[in-house]
């Protein structure tokens, strides 16, 4: 059985698990998950039954299931040895996961579908407020990440080393955020150089937004000239 993903083409956590699938060379079925239509096809009972959490990624083989992309990602890390997405070593191995963690943890849930549309259904925050929400968090996030990936000898052509890893995985797809949002990225050069440098390979650019079957004629955001 090909294995699946399901996925929605805007969903950064997604967007992270298929640059994983696609820089490891692993054939994999995307099924999309509308998390807007509807209310959202994530809160259906059949999507619930196979994910109680309610969101996406979710990633099944036909005999094991794992949601959460962090999770999804180390664990095809450990089965597919070829492409390695972690360092070999102890410390750097925690280097790139604490950096990792904090665009997974620390910025992209602040900035997450369901908890923007809290903020408006829920709280009656304005548009306008939402989007002041949105920006202050991203902001902040991004600033500590070029703080750190332009201060670190161990970042080369990608964000560690000279080969795509898990921070580039996780990056990109809040890039892909931000941009979208139109935020000014003028601060960010080194984050700007490690995305342009990502989005020049195949496994970047196939897991993109609008290259899914499920995209809604969205081209992808652009970024600014160097």
């Amino acid at each position: 059985m090909k294995t699946q993903l399901y996925s929605f083409w805007r969903s950064s956590a997604a967007f992270r698990v298929r640059i994983a699938l696609n820089l490891k060379g692993l054939d994999y079925e995307v099924i999309p998950v509308h998390l807007v239509r509807q209310g959202g096809e994530q809160i259906s009972v059949e999507y619930a039954n196979k994910n109680p959490n309610l969101l996406v990624p979710l990633y099944t083989d036909g005999t094991h299931t794992i949601h959460q992309s962090l999770a999804i990602i180390e664990y095809l890390d450990e089965i597919q040895v070829s492409t390695p997405l972690l360092p070999q070593t102890a410390i750097d191995r925690a280097w790139v996961r604490a950096i990792a963690m904090d665009i997974a943890i620390d910025i992209h849930p602040l900035s997450n579908l369901r908890v923007l549309r809290y903020l408006v259904r829920n709280l009656n925050i304005s548009v306008e407020a939402k989007d002041i929400w949105y920006e202050h968090w991203m902001s902040l996030g991004l600033t500590s990440l070029e703080t750190q990936l332009s201060t670190d000898s161990r970042v080369g052509r990608f964000a560690y080393g000279d080969q795509p890893g898990l921070i580039d995985i996780c990056l990109v797809p809040q890039i892909f955020n931000a941009l979208s949002a139109k935020m000014d990225m003028k601060d960010f050069p080194t984050l700007m150089r490690i995305y342009r440098e990502c989005m020049q390979l195949p496994a970047f650019i196939n897991a993109s937004w609008e290259k899914q079957i499920d995209a809604e004629g969205l081209n992808p955001p652009t970024p600014p000239e160097e």
